[in-house]
């Protein structure tokens, strides 16, 4: 049993706007992939938790989409888990891309953790200065003096997650922050997510990558059937779009574009799990399915905290 008055645990909700690189920065952390990353904004829809083991303790921190105003039913159930997040969190960490002019999406979010600060008034709040590696030095001085005039954070960190600058001094500041208790997760685990779920965003990524600038809003991916066997994982998943064209996008040529995605992402799960991998891919289209309660149900996959 673990000296709860040597070993720390707590909770860090990494949140911010679309593209701000909570993934990236979760993914360097923990020394693992456990959020998929996209150029693409609105990339994570539901709440990742990574699990970060070390002598000083453990720290769960939770990946959330990217804070943005609904527009769909979607929408809405990932503002859900951003607020959800915010409550129940040791350290709110807002990542914020430093590249990019103070906007009108940047006050929403400082208003939305203005809203929710009764909630939790005990949580510290942290701002990640993020991806500081292509910002001039004499343009952060007046970004950390901005944040520091909203009077609600009590760290601004410069950090580049893609670089790791910075990284190892601001895990020693949430491990400073956090309080005395026990790991709540196994040792070993990095993360609370199934091979299930993760298989699917896997898939979703490569999706992002390969296809054109409109799909990402209305791609889904659902794996329809999953067995394990000695040495194999056998996946059956479809690809939902919302209509025809983007289905002819999905597949591509002679099926050349359905047939990259799965061998890119059966590639990459057979590197990160460690075992043969057998992926059959399909496109369905389903109009509208953003606004499907029943359906993005099914979407939804444990979240565990």
């Amino acid at each position: 049993m673990a000296d709860t008055l040597n070993t720390r645990f707590g909770i860090v909700a990494l949140t911010g706007r679309p593209n701000a690189g909570k993934s990236t920065l979760l993914n360097r952390i923990l020394g693992h992939k456990v959020s998929i990353v996209s150029a693409k904004p609105q990339t994570t829809r539901n709440r990742i938790v990574g699990i970060l083991n070390d002598e000083r303790g453990q720290i769960a921190f939770l990946d959330t989409p990217g804070i943005h105003k609904p527009l769909h039913r979607l929408n809405v159930r990932m503002m859900d888990h951003v607020r959800s997040a915010l409550t129940e969190a040791d350290v709110v960490a807002l990542i914020v891309d430093a590249t990019e002019p103070f906007g009108k999406g940047d006050q929403f979010v400082i208003d939305l953790l203005r809203q929710e600060q009764d909630q939790n008034p005990d949580a510290k709040r942290f701002v990640l200065l993020n991806k500081i590696d292509l910002v001039k030095k004499h343009l952060l001085l007046p970004l950390m003096q901005q944040y520091h005039g909203f009077g609600i954070f009590d760290e601004i960190i410069p950090i580049s997650a893609s670089k790791g600058e910075g990284i190892d001094e601001l895990i020693g500041l949430l491990f400073a922050t956090m309080p005395p208790g026990d790991a709540r997760y196994p040792k070993e685990d990095y993360t609370t997510q199934p091979e299930r779920f993760f298989a699917a965003e896997i898939v979703r990524e490569k999706v992002l990558h390969h296809t054109s600038d409109e799909l990402p809003y209305t791609t889904a991916v659902n794996v329809e059937r999953f067995e394990e066997e000695e040495g194999l994982l056998r996946m059956w998943a479809t690809i939902y779009v919302e209509r025809d064209s983007q289905k002819g996008i999905v597949v591509g040529k002679q099926g050349a574009m359905i047939k990259r995605i799965g061998t890119e992402a059966r590639q990459e799960l057979e590197s990160i799990l460690g075992t043969k991998v057998f992926l059959d891919l399909h496109v369905s289209v389903h109009e509208r399915w953003r606004e499907d309660e029943r359906f993005l149900g099914e979407l939804e996959w444990p979240l565990g905290s």
